[in-house]
C-alpha cells in the first residue's frame, strides 16, 4: 500500500479527520451542566461584559489560536481552495496541541479577495488569543498580515513567511559560527522573491546581515535597481534590489558565502556551488525537492559545505514546527498584542543556542540513533526535543515583556517550570526535587564514570548546578570521551587504576575483615568502581553515589549494601518507583529488593517510602495492599500487610494516614473508600502503595507504565545509611540526572 492510500486510511478512520473537542470540566451531574451552561454561564458572561479582559480568565481565549487559510497556496499543491485545504489546517492544529498544548479552531474561508478575507478574520478577534495565517498566496498574504497586525490587538503570524525565516535564521547563526564567518560581512544570495524569501531576507537583516550584502533573484534573474525602477518585482522585493548589472542566479552565487533557496527544486548545479566562497553555507529549502540535492552539494567541493534543506531525510531540516507552536505559546502566555521582530530574533537565538547543548537520549533514539552533536551536520535542534518548549517559549515571552507588547508580566523561572509541567506530571514532580538539589549541590560519585552516558550526565549536573560529580574511571579515557562528545568541562576524576587508594583499601578491610575479606583482597576490591564509590561515601569523601548503569541490579547493589549498609534505624533497604499520571502521582514499593517481606519489612518499607514522598512535596497516604479487604480473607499472606498496617496506625511517631490490608482498587478509588469502607483511616485515595511482595510490585509498576500510560522515575533506594541509588541497566541520561537529583536531596536531608 502506498503512502497516499495510507494517508487516506489514516484520515478516514472513524472519527474522520484529526481533531475533536473535549471538555475540561466535569459534566457528570445536573449541577455540572447548570454550571457549564444555563443558568450558571450567565455569571462569567456578565463578568466579561464588565471587563473584556476577563475573557482570558473565564474562557479558552488565552489558549486558543485560529489557523486560517483560503487554500490559495498549499505547500506542494498550489491553489486547491478552502475546502481542500482543511486537512492541512487540521494538521496544523495537531502540531499546535502536540508540541505546545495550544488548542486550535481551523478556519477555511472561501474568499480570495484580500480585503474581504482580512476583514472576515479581523471580526473573529473575540474568539481567539492569536491568529496563524496559513497557505495564502503571495503577495496577498503580506497585505493581509499587515492589515490584521494593525487592526487586531492579538498576535497575528503568517507562518509561511516568518516560520521559515526564524528557523533558517537559527541555522544561519550556527553555520556562520562553525564556518568562522561574520554576519555583518557575509554575502547572501537568495533564489526566490516571494513572501517567504522577502520575509527571510528582512529577518536576516534583523539578525545582523547587511541589506547591501543580500542579492535576491527571481525567475528572471538578479533583482537590480534598474528592474525595481521599472516596477518589475513586487513592492516587497524592491527593497532588496541590488546596484549591480543584470545577471543570472549563477552570477549571483559567485563568491557568495550563503545561498538561500526558497524557490523550486533543481535550479542549482555543482558548478554554481563550486563558485561560492570558502566554507559555503547552503540553505536549500524548496520542497519536496531542494534547489540542489544534499549529496550533490557535498560532493561539489573539498572543503566543508554546511547545508540545510526542508527534508527530514537529511541533516539540518528547516522545519517550521520548531517555531510556530512555541512562539505562540510564549506570546499567548504573556497576552502579547503582537509578535514583533524582537520576539522573532529571540526565538532564532534560543534555537541556535539549544543546538549547541547535549541532546537527550530520547531525541537521539527518535531519529534512528544518528549522531546529534553540534557541528556542520547538526545546526538546528530537532522538533521532538522537549527543551524547545521552555527555551524558545521563554525567550519569546521575555522579549515580549522587554519590548512592551506583553499585557501580563511573568516570573521567567516560574514560567519555565509551568512549561515543563505541560510536558507531563513527571517533569512537574522532578522540578520540585531539582530545585531542592540546586539550592545546595552535594558531592556525588558516579561509579561507572567512564561510560559515555555517565560523562554526559556529569556535564549536565555541573551545567545545571545540581551536584558536584566525581567520575570513577580511567582519566585519559574520560577526557577523550568528553572531548569527542563536545563537552567543555573539567570533571573531577578518581582513577581506580592509578590513584592512591590505600586509605580506601584500609577502610574496606576494616569493615569487611569479619566477613572474610583480607587486606590483599580489599586492595583488589577498591579497583572496582562500585566498591570504591561505596567506601568513598562511607568515609564521607562523597555525599552520595550512583551505580548500576552497566550491571545487573543485584550485582550493583551488593557492594553498597556490604559497605554503606542500612541506616541505624533501618534493617532493610527497598526500591521505590514514582509513577506519574496526568493528574495523579503514586509511589510503588518494594519493586527491586525484598522478595518475600514479612510484617517487619513491610512496616519499614512503608515508613521509608512515605519519607521519600515528602521529598517530592507529596503528603503521603499509605495503603498496605493484598488481594483481600480488611480481613475478608485470613491466611499467612494477608496477615502480613494487615499486621504492618496495625503497627503503623498504633505508632505514635507515624504522622501520615495508613491502612490495610486492602485491594488495589479500594486503595485508589475514592468512591470505594468512602462507601463500603468509610471506616478506613484513609479519607482520600492512597498515593503510597506497599505491595505484599517484590513480584507483585514489579509486575504492577510495569503494567501501569506500559498499559496505564504512567511515567516511571526510579528505582529510588530507601533505607540506606547514606544516599545510594542503583540505576537500571540502559537508563538514559535524563534518568541518571533525575536519580542524581534525588541522591543530592537525600544528602541534604541527612545533613539536616
Amino acid at each position: 500500500m502506498g503512502l497516499d492510500e495510507d494517508a487516506l486510511d489514516y484520515h478516514r478512520a472513524d472519527p474522520p479527520g484529526k481533531l475533536e473537542i473535549s471538555t475540561t470540566k466535569p459534566t457528570n451531574t445536573q449541577r455540572d451542566l447548570s454550571l457549564a451552561y444555563s443558568p450558571g454561564v450567565a455569571a462569567p458572561c456578565r463578568a466579561i461584559d464588565e471587563d473584556p479582559a476577563e475573557a482570558y480568565t473565564y474562557t479558552t481565549k488565552g489558549n486558543m489560536v485560529g489557523v486560517v487559510s483560503n487554500g490559495t497556496a498549499v505547500l506542494g499543491l498550489g491553489d486547491i481552495g478552502a475546502q481542500a485545504s482543511k486537512p492541512v489546517m487540521e494538521g496544523k492544529g495537531v502540531l499546535f496541541k502536540r508540541f505546545a498544548d495550544i488548542d486550535v479552531f481551523d478556519i477555511e474561508l472561501d474568499e480570495n479577495d484580500p480585503a474581504e478575507f482580512a476583514d472576515s478574520v479581523a471580526r473573529m478577534e473575540p474568539t481567539f488569543g492569536g491568529i496563524n495565517l496559513e497557505d495564502i498566496k503571495a503577495p496577498e498574504c503580506i497585505e493581509i498580515e499587515e492589515y490584521l497586525r494593525e487592526e487586531m490587538d492579538i498576535p497575528v503570524f503568517h507562518d509561511d513567511q516568518h516560520g521559515t525565516a526564524i528557523i533558517s535564521g537559527a541555522a544561519l547563526l550556527n553555520a556562520c559560527e562553525i564556518a568562522g564567518k561574520d554576519l555583518e560581512e557575509i554575502e547572501v544570495t537568495f533564489a526566490g522573491a516571494g513572501a517567504a524569501a522577502t520575509a527571510t531576507a528582512r529577518f536576516y537583516d534583523s539578525l545582523g546581515v547587511k541589506k547591501e550584502n543580500i542579492t535576491m533573484c527571481d525567475i528572471d534573474g538578479i533583482i537590480t535597481e534598474d528592474r525595481a525602477a521599472e516596477n518589475d518585482p513586487h513592492e516587497y522585493a524592491a527593497p532588496f534590489a541590488a546596484d549591480v548589472p543584470e545577471g543570472s542566479l549563477a552570477d549571483a552565487m559567485e563568491d557568495a558565502d550563503v545561498f538561500v533557496g526558497l524557490s523550486v527544486g533543481g535550479i542549482v548545479d555543482e558548478d554554481m556551488v563550486r563558485s561560492m566562497a570558502d566554507e559555503p553555507i547552503i540553505l536549500a529549502m524548496a520542497n519536496p525537492e531542494p534547489e540542489i540535492g544534499y549529496e550533490q552539494a557535498k560532493a561539489a567541493r573539498d572543503d566543508t559545505v554546511i547545508m540545510a534543506t526542508g527534508r527530514s531525510d537529511y541533516p539540518n531540516q528547516v522545519n517550521n514546527v520548531l517555531g510556530f507552536p512555541f512562539i505562540f505559546r510564549g506570546a499567548l502566555d504573556v497576552r502579547a498584542t503582537e509578535i514583533n521582530e524582537a520576539m522573532k530574533v529571540a526565538a532564532a537565538e534560543a534555537l541556535a543556542d539549544l543546538a549547541k547543548r547535549d541532546v537527550p537520549d530520547a531525541v537521539v533514539k527518535a531519529y534512528g540513533d544518528q549522531p546529534l552533536q553540534f557541528g556542520p551536520e547538526y545546526i538546528i535542534p530537532k522538533p521532538l526535543d522537549p527543551r524547545v518548549l521552555f527555551d524558545l517559549s521563554g525567550a519569546v515571552a521575555e522579549a515580549a515583556m522587554e519590548t512592551g507588547v506583553a499585557r501580563e508580566e511573568l516570573d521567567l523561572e516560574e514560567y519555565r517550570e509551568e512549561l515543563e509541567a505541560r510536558l507531563g506530571k513527571s517533569r512537574e514532580m522532578m522540578r520540585v526535587v531539582l530545585n531542592k538539589a540546586q539550592s545546595d549541590p552535594k558531592r556525588l560519585v558516579l561509579a561507572e564514570g567512564d561510560d559515555p552516558k555517565m560523562i554526559r550526565a556529569a556535564y549536565q549536573l555541573v551545567e545545571q548546578e545540581i551536584a558536584r560529580p566525581v567520575l570513577i574511571g580511567d582519566k585519559r579515557a574520560i577526557w577523550e570521551q568528553a572531548a569527542d562528545l563536545g563537552l567543555d568541562f573539567d570533571p573531577e576524576i578518581v582513577d581506580p587504576t592509578s590513584d592512591e587508594l590505600d586509605p580506601y583499601a584500609d577502610r574496606l578491610h576494616e569493615l569487611r575483615k569479619r566477613n572474610g575479606v583480607t587486606r590483599r583482597e580489599a586492595q583488589g576490591l577498591v579497583h572496582d568502581g562500585n566498591y570504591l564509590a561505596s567506601v568513598m561515601v562511607e568515609m564521607g569523601d562523597a555525599d552520595a553515589m550512583l551505580t548500576g548503569l552497566t550491571n545487573h541490579y543485584p550485582t550493583a547493589l551488593r557492594p553498597p549494601l556490604q559497605v554503606v549498609g542500612t541506616a541505624d534505624d533501618s534493617d532493610y533497604a527497598a526500591g521505590v518507583y514514582m509513577l506519574t499520571f496526568k493528574n495523579r502521582v503514586v509511589f510503588v514499593a518494594d519493586a527491586t529488593v525484598n522478595q518475600a517481606p514479612d510484617a517487619d519489612v513491610l512496616e519499614e518499607v512503608a515508613t521509608h517510602t512515605a519519607d521519600l514522598a515528602r521529598q517530592f512535596n507529596v503528603d503521603p497516604r499509605v495503603a498496605l495492599l493484598s488481594y483481600s479487604d480488611f480481613g475478608t480473607v485470613d491466611n499467612e499472606g494477608t496477615r502480613k500487610p494487615r499486621e504492618a498496617a496495625r503497627r503503623l496506625r498504633e505508632n505514635a511517631d507515624i504522622d501520615f494516614p495508613v491502612d490495610g490490608e486492602m485491594q488495589a482498587d479500594t486503595a485508589v478509588v475514592e468512591e470505594m473508600l468512602t462507601g463500603d469502607y468509610d471506616f478506613s483511616d484513609l479519607d482520600d485515595p492512597a498515593n503510597v502503595l506497599v505491595f505484599p511482595n517484590l513480584e507483585a510490585s514489579n509486575i504492577a509498576y510495569k503494567l501501569l507504565q506500559r498499559l496505564g500510560g504512567a511515567e516511571a522515575i526510579g528505582p529510588m533506594l530507601v533505607g540506606m545509611d547514606k544516599p545510594v541509588h542503583v540505576l537500571q541497566r540502559g537508563d538514559e541520561v535524563k534518568d541518571i540526572v533525575n536519580l542524581a537529583s534525588v541522591a543530592v536531596v537525600d544528602a541534604q536531608t541527612d545533613e539536616e
